[in-house]
């Protein structure tokens, strides 16, 4: 096992347990399991925190995705324009809903580039969706010019990227919806999957309360039909606790990266840049070089875990086949993939585990000469 842990969910909990549990009890005593006043104030909160009117929970962050889209009118015969470099839910939310993912570059960021999205347009396009990755925040006001010329729906996918800000305005609320993951790994999470929805459009925000429970108006009348997607008491319950935690354990993680970024900089790889106006809440810490494979090779050695995020671009996977898009076409996408390495930045590193991560690299590239 890896001295230095990618991630230590196993700390979380032991600094939590003893605030945590008392919640937990009090949720499960209450005998409201589904919904109930746990659910509804977690979502006011989240719409609070988001600086939006609605947040609606799901049990997950690709169905916050899937029924955000569905309930804002996207489907079948329309396009949907994505990166190809994001986590796959991203694009197979486009084509779970009967809609086509239609994939637009990056920039050497990693985030989506608006002059690729503009040039990715068709009649059938029906919205762009923007991939906060990492915990950065994409080029919203490029992006909501080209959405606004052409009538489109704009989709925050969010999932790694709660807290993040572009100005003072917090992801979220950049967009005309926002999608949210509660995964374990994402800086806001549940002790197992969830994820919410964030828009200011009241009819979207009931049109979702429905969709998420079979569909329900009430509780014998169906109007359209619905799927289950719904969190639990429990997991809103450590929800509502880590979102009162949740702009500390950003800070304790750009002050992480903030080291990495001093003690880095006189190496050759390439650091996160935090772009103007951007408030990075650094849900991955991801350095670039074309040695990558070597690099993690070494640190594993040195008991050092890191991980790729992600190694196979969307387009490039089997399940993209019938898409028609093949490899060349994205030449940035597909350079990051060879060259993306994330390093641990989580929130329970101690200065001695940041200072070995960071010898681990130099000491690579003195080996090398």
């Amino acid at each position: 096992m890896a001295s230095i842990r990618y991630i230590d969910l196993a700390a979380q909990f032991a600094e939590e347990r003893a605030d945590l549990m008392p919640r937990i009890e009090a949720a499960l005593a209450s005998g409201m399991y589904i919904g109930g006043a746990e659910v509804d104030a977690l979502e006011s909160e989240l719409a609070s925190y988001c600086g939006v009117r609605h947040a609606i929970t799901v049990n997950s962050g690709t169905d916050a995705l899937m029924l955000g889209m569905a309930a804002a009118g996207i489907g079948s015969g329309d396009e949907v324009i994505t990166p190809p470099n994001s986590f796959v839910a991203s694009a197979a939310a486009i084509a779970k809903i009967g809609a086509t993912p239609v994939f637009a570059d990056v920039r050497d960021d990693e985030l989506i580039d608006p002059a690729a999205v503009a040039d990715a347009v068709t009649p059938r396009t029906a919205a762009v969706m923007a991939v906060h990755l990492r915990g950065a925040v994409c080029d919203m006001a490029a992006l909501r010019a080209v959405a606004e010329r052409h009538g489109l729906l704009l989709v925050e996918d969010a999932a790694q990227a709660i807290g993040s800000r572009l100005g003072n305005v917090r992801s979220g609320a950049l967009g005309d919806l926002g999608c949210f993951s509660t995964h374990p790994l994402k800086l806001l999470n549940a002790a197992g999957d969830g994820g919410f929805i964030t828009t200011n459009d009241a009819a979207v925000a009931q049109a979702l309360r429905r969709m998420r429970n079979h569909g329900l108006v009430d509780r014998n009348t169906v109007e359209a039909w619905g799927i289950v997607s719904r969190i639990d008491a429990v997991q809103a319950a450590i929800l509502r606790f880590r979102l009162e935690r949740l702009d500390r354990t950003i800070e304790r993680r750009r002050v992480n990266a903030a080291f990495y970024q001093r003690v880095l900089a006189s190496t050759s790889v390439a650091l996160p840049r935090e772009g103007p106006g951007v408030f990075h809440t650094f849900n991955t810490y991801t350095i670039q070089l074309e040695a990558r494979d070597a690099l993690q090779a070494w640190l594993t050695e040195r008991g050092v875990e890191s991980l790729i995020h992600y190694p196979k671009p969307i387009h490039l996977q089997p399940a993209a086949a019938s898409l028609g898009v093949r490899n060349g076409l994205f030449p940035v996408t597909e350079r990051l993939a060879h060259t993306i390495l994330s390093i641990p930045v989580h929130q329970f590193l101690l200065e001695d585990d940041l200072a070995a991560v960071a010898a681990g690299i130099a000491d690579f590239f003195a080996h090398r000469g």
